[in-house]
């Protein structure tokens, strides 16, 4: 019988990531590699490549968790407590890693529009469910795929309850103050290299959370301190955004 850990992961699981790692990007293994620790799962050692050209260190070897959903643990926990404990959470496009963490939450819901197994499958500029019906929205690089992105971001505000949060992350590029949208750039090769994925339709700046406090959202942000980022393996231009909903 394969042993498992608490997250239910098995050991073939795990060897087989490592060794898919390795026959994606051997150069990754080429050099010592610093341990680091995944906020989810508790492991701590190597961690692998993932996506398309890869980035080295981003993909726990136990759980599966990438950077942007150890961030939202690191969040969630911040100050030893649960942020989501007794919330009614509403999540987009919903990732594995997540999901898992979230498993014993009975107020936990999940929607896309193409994704199966979701509590809803719907699309998210037009939510047939009820207004002021969640505490907290999620949304991990979703936007960028969504041709009418204000629709998207008023339909969160919607089915927020007052004083609720939208917890949002999005491709950015820090260097730039507008985002980039251009219709005339539509097949993929194209969105490709404008985008940098082949199914984008834009690339954010820092503007977007300008967009977000349009729509009505107060707008912080989170992100964790350099240190941090190498003992979580965080990238180091991603933050949350935490889009608070005003109190009536």
């Amino acid at each position: 019988m394969l042993q498992t850990n608490s997250l239910g992961i098995s050991r073939w699981t795990r060897m087989r990531r490592l060794a898919g790692a390795w026959l994606n990007d051997r150069h990754q293994f080429r050099a010592p590699r610093l341990p680091r620790t995944c906020s989810i799962c508790g492991y701590h050692g190597v961690f692998i490549s993932v996506g398309h050209p890869g980035r080295w260190d981003a993909r726990c070897l136990n759980c599966g968790s990438r950077e942007r959903h150890r961030l939202l643990r690191l969040w969630v926990t911040e100050g030893g407590g649960d942020r989501f404990a007794g919330k009614r959470i509403l999540h987009f496009a919903p990732e594995k890693a997540i999901m898992r963490m979230m498993r014993d939450n009975p107020l936990y819901e999940t929607a896309d529009l193409l994704q199966k197994g979701v509590t809803y499958q719907v699309d998210i500029t037009r939510v047939p469910l009820p207004d002021a019906r969640y505490d907290v929205v999620m949304a991990n690089h979703v936007l960028e795929h969504i041709p009418d992105d204000w629709a998207a971001m008023r339909e969160l505000f919607r089915l927020l309850k007052p004083g609720g949060l939208a917890l949002l992350t999005v491709p950015l590029n820090p260097t730039r103050q507008e985002t980039y949208e251009n219709p005339a750039v539509a097949t993929p090769a194209e969105r490709w290299a404008h985008f940098s994925a082949h199914d984008h339709v834009r690339m954010y700046g820092l503007d977007f959370a300008d967009r977000l406090a349009a729509t009505g959202f107060e707008v912080d942000t989170f992100r964790m301190g350099p240190q941090d980022e190498v003992r979580y393996a965080l990238l180091r231009n991603e933050w949350i955004y935490v889009a608070r909903k005003p109190d009536a």
